[in-house]
Formats: structure tokens, C-alpha cells, sequence
């Protein structure tokens, strides 16, 4: 199983990017699905989530400027990134909890998509 995101970019501040993050491979099904940020000399902290029935959560610093989405069918989960700030400026991590089944059991595990670099210039 695998995550690619995609997305990222330079931006000026007060723009627009959207995350893609597609996961693949032998999937059962997929519970939750998140964005996170690493800026430079900082710690990851979560940007925003989404449940499996759609559900949402963000970090205080993005409501109202970010929007989580997800697409059961295609395994996949979006960020939509409006009216971006330099201090948005960071590496982008998606996350996923995906359940596969290698015996025949289920079992869950969190997967990581490698990162996608998000610049917003003033």
C-alpha cells in the first residue's frame, strides 16, 4: 500500500493550491484520512482530518481558509488551500489509516504519503 500526494508548489500570499493524496495497492478500506505540515525547525502537527463518513476536523490557524475533502471511490483525500499565508509555508504530509487484510483478518496500520512542499512568498 502506498500514498502519492501531490500539489504542492510556489504560491504568492493570498493564493490558492489543492493537495491530492491517492492511496493505492491492496486496500480493504480506508478509515481516517489526514493532512499535516512540517515547517522548517518546527514539529509535524495536523492540519486537518476527515472520517470515513466525511466527518471534519482542522487546526485553528487554517479554519475557514482550508477545506478537507475525500473521494471513497478513488482512495483519495484533497486539501483545498484558499487565501494562503506565508507562515503556511511547509512540507505537506498526508496520513491514512487503511485496513488490509493479508490472511484473511483485517488489520489496520497508518500510512504516510511522502511529503509535498508547499512556498508562500509575501
Amino acid at each position: 500500500v502506498q500514498l502519492q500526494a501531490s500539489g504542492g508548489g510556489l504560491v504568492q500570499a493570498g493564493g490558492s493550491l489543492r493537495l491530492s493524496c491517492a492511496a493505492s495497492g491492496s486496500i480493504f478500506s480506508i478509515n481516517d484520512m489526514a493532512w499535516y505540515r512540517q515547517a522548517p525547525g518546527k514539529q509535524r502537527e495536523l492540519v486537518a482530518g476527515v472520517t470515513s463518513g466525511g466527518s471534519t476536523n482542522y487546526a485553528d490557524s487554517v479554519k475557514g481558509r482550508f477545506t478537507i475533502s475525500r473521494d471513497n471511490a478513488r482512495h483519495t483525500v484533497y486539501l483545498q488551500m484558499d487565501s494562503l499565508k506565508p507562515e503556511d509555508t511547509a512540507v505537506y504530509y498526508c496520513n491514512a489509516l487503511i485496513v488490509i487484510l493479508p490472511t484473511g483478518t483485517p488489520y489496520e496500520y497508518v500510512y504516510w504519503g511522502q511529503g509535498t512542499l508547499v512556498t508562500v512568498s509575501s
